[in-house]
């Protein structure tokens, strides 16, 4: 398993990125530690988090994720061995958007102190506030950068305007260049990073870990009616892709992953490997059966006619 760079970042990654959204929503703990283990055991290194990951769920803070992650690192002893990602800026609870000094300073702190480490690998704007000037966002990476309790950043959810304004600002005055995009990026959602965010990577030399990579569940072939949507929590969500699109990526997935011996959920992520620019889809697991199609996508070698069917029962042009 060849690893990819994360940007220009100087550090590189086993092209799966482990989604800690489930780790205390989905997951409790000890199933936690169980994927953690089965994840890393099968040589991938990348876990992708986010400082409210999960205050959706309800009695939940939006610490539980990083928490569980800490957790496990500690009693794993196994932080040099692992690249972590996480995020600022999003809502919770308690506060909304915000990408000002003042709160990256208050909330990198608290992330470290949550994820049991002296250093983030990579530190994400998450959302953007709209409103604090790109310069003092990224100065206040800058800070962290320099002490060294962040390796490298990215940004996620920012509109290309901000995007681009971030890395002008990064060249003109010297701060540190957002590495890496975390876009949505599907088989059924392709247009938005396609159309705008695509040519922006390439001419920058970004990274890309796209998340959402099976469509919350949809791209599994989990759901093909209305009466799927209760199979898990994510189901509510899936009426959006019942439509002709959507059954035909389906059936283009029972095709190629019958014809390879594999699982739909396994030749999604495949095609999102071999797209251009991209360097390791995020996804999520909630059993070892779910995680062992994931372990998977990287040695399945689609062909020409695979992706060329793919590419067509998915296209928005």
């Amino acid at each position: 398993m060849e690893k990819r760079e994360l940007g220009k970042s100087g550090f590189y990654v086993n092209p799966i990125a482990f989604g800690g959204n489930v780790f205390g929503w989905t997951l409790d703990e000890k199933e936690s530690f169980k994927i953690l283990d089965a994840f890393v055991d099968a040589d991938f290194d990348f876990i992708d988090t986010a400082d409210t990951y999960s205050w959706w769920v309800e009695g939940n803070m939006g610490v539980e994720s990083e928490t569980i992650i800490g957790k496990w690192i500690a009693s794993r002893r196994n932080r040099d061995k692992i690249i972590i990602s996480t995020k600022t800026g999003s809502q919770n609870n308690e506060h909304p958007k915000d990408i000002s000094k003042k709160y990256i300073l208050k909330s990198v702190e608290e992330s470290l102190k949550r994820l049991k480490t002296d250093y983030i690998d990579l530190y994400q704007t998450h959302f953007d506030d709209k409103v604090t000037p790109v310069e003092e966002t990224l100065s206040a990476y800058q800070q962290f950068i320099k002490e060294g309790k962040v390796r490298a950043i990215g940004t996620s959810n920012m509109s290309i305007e901000r995007i681009l304004e971030s890395l002008k600002a990064s060249e003109r005055e010297g701060l540190p260049k957002y590495e890496t995009l975390q876009p949505l990026y599907n088989l059924m959602e392709r247009e938005a990073y396609e159309k705008e965010l695509k040519s922006l990577v390439e001419e920058n030399g970004m990274g890309v870990i796209s998340y959402s990579s099976l469509a919350s569940g949809f791209l599994t072939g989990k759901y093909r009616s209305k009466d799927d949507f209760g199979k898990s929590p994510r189901g509510g969500g899936m009426d959006k892709y019942m439509n002709e699109k959507g059954r035909k990526v389906l059936r283009a997935l029972d095709e190629v992953s019958e014809k390879h011996g594999s699982t739909q959920a396994t030749v999604s992520l495949a095609w999102l490997l071999n797209r251009p620019t991209i360097t390791a889809p995020i996804v999520s697991a909630t059993s070892l059966k779910q995680l062992q199609s994931i372990i998977d996508a990287p040695n399945l070698k689609l062909d020409a006619a695979d992706m060329e069917l793919l590419n067509s029962v998915s296209s928005w042009r």
